[in-house]
């Protein structure tokens, strides 16, 4: 299930559509006045009115005004989009686990080895196929301090993620590593690698992403970054 986005329309106009499904509006025709649904919503009737005339210019419903109320009806794309907060509210109570979990850290320089591991062509054919890009030859690394990121850290461990295989070659052989869809500083989109490197304990985070994490985000040694690990995939 892809992540529920929030973005300013659901933001805004979402409880105006639940209130709506709540009076019966999916399925069927409602006759609602805006009187009637600001009291439901604490709002004016000015406000209520104006949402009620996005919502049908988004498709998210189907509206008719007359002279003693609006005939509603919650079209199929604003049904949709019920669903998948149900969808996300399921999993948040039924399966017990976040959705996202977020882990900061201090950057710092490696010894460049990322480069050398993200191009190796087993490995990458594998990035592209199952995180859908090619990665930047190289890691961003970051050194957790804190105890609740550390914690947080080694939760990482308890969930399955994105398996990429390991392999063999005339020289040596290259274990598998676990992978997680991720945001950087709520802006890039990359994935958290686990057990690219075995000299790096749980006390590092690498990541890596399509860009030059820290050339697009002007990150230097001792900067602070924040990554939300998204543990249902996008």
């Amino acid at each position: 299930m892809d992540p529920l986005a929030i973005d300013k329309d659901l933001e805004m106009f979402f409880f105006t559509l639940f209130k709506l499904a709540e009076l019966g509006a999916r399925g069927r025709t409602i006759k609602i006045s805006t009187k009637f649904l600001a009291e439901k919503l604490g709002l004016s009737q000015q406000t209520v009115s104006r949402r009620l005339i996005e919502l049908g210019r988004k498709g998210w419903v189907q509206r008719k005004a007359t002279r003693d109320g609006s005939l509603i009806t919650i079209s199929d794309q604003g049904e949709a989009l019920l669903k998948k907060v149900r969808s996300s509210l399921n999993i948040i109570f039924e399966e017990k686990r976040p959705l996202s979990v977020t882990i900061e850290g201090t950057v710092f320089s490696g010894f460049g080895e990322g480069a050398y591991y993200v191009t190796r062509e087993p490995y990458r054919k594998q990035f592209i196929e199952k995180l859908g890009f090619d990665p930047y030859p190289g890691t961003l690394n970051l050194k957790i301090s804190s105890e609740y990121d550390a914690g947080v850290r080694e939760e990482l461990e308890s969930y399955s993620g994105l398996e990429i295989e390991g392999f063999r070659n005339e020289d040596r052989a290259y274990g598998p590593v676990r992978c997680f869809h991720a945001v950087i500083n709520n802006r890039e989109k990359g994935a958290v690698v686990l057990a690219l490197r075995t000299h790096y304990n749980s006390s590092v985070l690498e990541v890596i992403s399509p860009v030059n994490l820290r050339d697009r985000l002007k990150l230097k040694d001792g900067n602070r970054a924040r990554i939300e690990v998204l543990l249902v995939e996008p």
